[in-house]
């Protein structure tokens, strides 16, 4: 029974008293004085779990059924009358198109585990594990008691804009205004708007492969076409210029690059740039999104190059970063896009529509985190020598693995492993590990160890394991792996 719910069916919200149900029928009991309730049937396929709301019989997501139907008979009657009426529930192609990401799903699947008590060791999720450096929480705080609690400009406030500026001048060796510098709610909302922004229906968006798993979600939600290029893994997961020169269009409006990269680590190096710049300089339509979002998070001898430095590549180059990777910001949302000003305006304008500016608080923090030094000072610093900690612990416990493939990540913090000679095992109690995600299943079920399909990413052959966790934490879950999976080697196909 729930009480004084609101629940939304198609275009009509209703506020309930309470709600019943039987096998058969969803009963919704308005209040008295609407002399109104509502008779909702349930088909054999409908789960409860499809119902907002409901929460008693949810069960995990693998076993949610959706409702196939796009419409609802609903019963009405009032005043000792009844009337039929169809609501419509479809949802637009778009969205329909759209994939939802494994990695939240995950995420959150093993979130509630833990809740419920199960040790789960979660390494899904993209999030450092360390707080916000103390100077950046503080700038936060003083802004709050200082009363900076108002709306600010929609491309964020010229002390933010100007710093990222500096930063971007001083560190990536880029000249930009303030003007040319677009304030987001995170760097997800940049690049989505620079996609919305400049794809056109039935262009098409490069993406190499492995990739973040919104990149191609991103590119369809633009009614544009994700083109996905895949990598080696004897290669690092780099792309391969002349392969990109092959897959290119008169369709051709964005390449979309990430280094380091999520979900590989890999690091493009300034040769290897150079030559794709060289590419890209000979299609007139094409653009480049350049996501820099880990660029502090690099493994010496590799450095970072941002793309739009490259000759004749700053007037196609969108160039993203933000704050929540290398500062440990992420619950802070705040991202930012620079470009040429044609482009960043387009955004704004999106963006002006969307969601407006972003928080005042977060663009505080944010100045004060572009003033702790070049490349984030000490403290991020501090954190990156912990991360290449724990990649060279990870690096050499799975290379005692027999039949794992390896690439050691030159940033980022993921490690991106190839266990497809482990498929076709079957594994006693659980069944045949077929491909990423049923290994996956297998882990999270047996070693108790959250990871994510690299189905997600483009590539079935491996997984992805976020090494933002502490050591002690890695090493705990290592042993849960290897306990796991030493049993299906060698794997005999069944």
């Amino acid at each position: 029974m729930l009480r004084r719910s609101i629940y939304r069916i198609g275009v009509l919200q209703i506020r309930l008293f309470s709600l019943s149900f039987s096998q058969s029928q969803v009963t919704l009991f308005c209040p008295p004085c609407w002399d109104l309730n509502l008779e909702l049937p349930i088909s054999p396929s409908q789960h409860f779990a499809t119902w907002p709301g409901l929460k008693g019989n949810c069960r995990s997501l693998e076993s949610t059924r959706q409702v196939q139907s796009s419409r609802l008979d609903v019963i009405v009657r009032a005043g000792g009358t009844s009337e039929k009426m169809e609501v419509d529930i479809s949802l637009s192609p778009r969205v329909n198109s759209v994939k939802p990401s494994k990695t939240v799903a995950i995420t959150d699947q093993a979130t509630a585990l833990v809740q419920a008590g199960v040790p789960v060791i979660r390494l899904a999720a993209g999030e450092p594990d360390f707080d916000t450096p103390a100077v950046i929480a503080e700038a936060g705080i003083n802004a709050i008691r200082e009363g900076y609690t108002r709306y600010t400009p929609n491309a964020g406030t010229l002390e933010v804009r100007s710093a990222i500026c500096h930063k971007l001048k001083e560190e990536n060796g880029l000249s930009y205004t303030p003007d040319e510098i677009l304030v987001s709610n995170g760097a997800k909302q940049s690049i989505l708007q620079a996609v919305l922004a400049v794809c056109s229906p039935g262009d098409e968006v490069i993406i190499p492969a492995p990739f973040w798993v919104s990149y191609p979600e991103m590119a369809r939600l633009a009614d544009a076409t994700p083109v996905i290029l895949p990598t080696l893994i004897s290669e690092n997961f780099l792309l391969d210029p002349k392969f990109l020169e092959s897959k290119l269009t008169e369709k051709s409006r964005l390449l979309i690059l990430c280094s380091p990269s999520n979900p590989t680590g890999s690091v493009y190096s300034r040769k290897l740039l150079e030559e794709i710049a060289q590419i890209v300089a000979r299609h007139p339509r094409l653009l480049v999104l350049s996501d820099e979002i880990y660029e502090h998070i690099i493994y010496a001898p590799a450095t970072h190059t941002s793309f739009a430095a490259l000759p004749g590549m700053w007037e196609r180059t969108l160039t993203v970063n933000g704050f929540s990777k290398a500062f440990a910001m992420t619950g802070w949302r705040l991202g930012y896009l620079a470009g040429p000003k044609h482009f960043v305006a387009a955004c704004g304008k999106i963006q002006s529509q969307f969601t407006s500016g972003a928080s005042s608080i977060s663009q505080k923090a944010a100045v004060a985190a572009l003033g702790m030094g070049y490349a984030g000072g000490e403290a991020v610093s501090t954190m990156v020598k912990a991360f290449r900690e724990r990649r060279d612990f990870l690096v050499k416990s799975f290379g005692e693995l027999e039949g794992v493939k390896i690439s050691e990540p030159q940033g980022a913090f993921y490690l991106f492993l190839d266990f497809s000679s482990y498929y076709g095992a079957e594994a006693e109690g659980f069944g045949i590990i077929e491909n990423s995600e049923s290994l996956c299943r297998y882990l999270l079920d047996q070693a108790q160890v959250a990871l994510v399909p690299g189905d997600a990413f483009g590539d079935d052959k491996c997984i992805r394991i976020s090494y933002a966790a502490s050591l002690s934490t890695l090493h705990a879950a290592v042993e849960r792996i290897k306990k796991a999976v030493v049993p299906l080697w060698p794997p005999v196909p069944v």
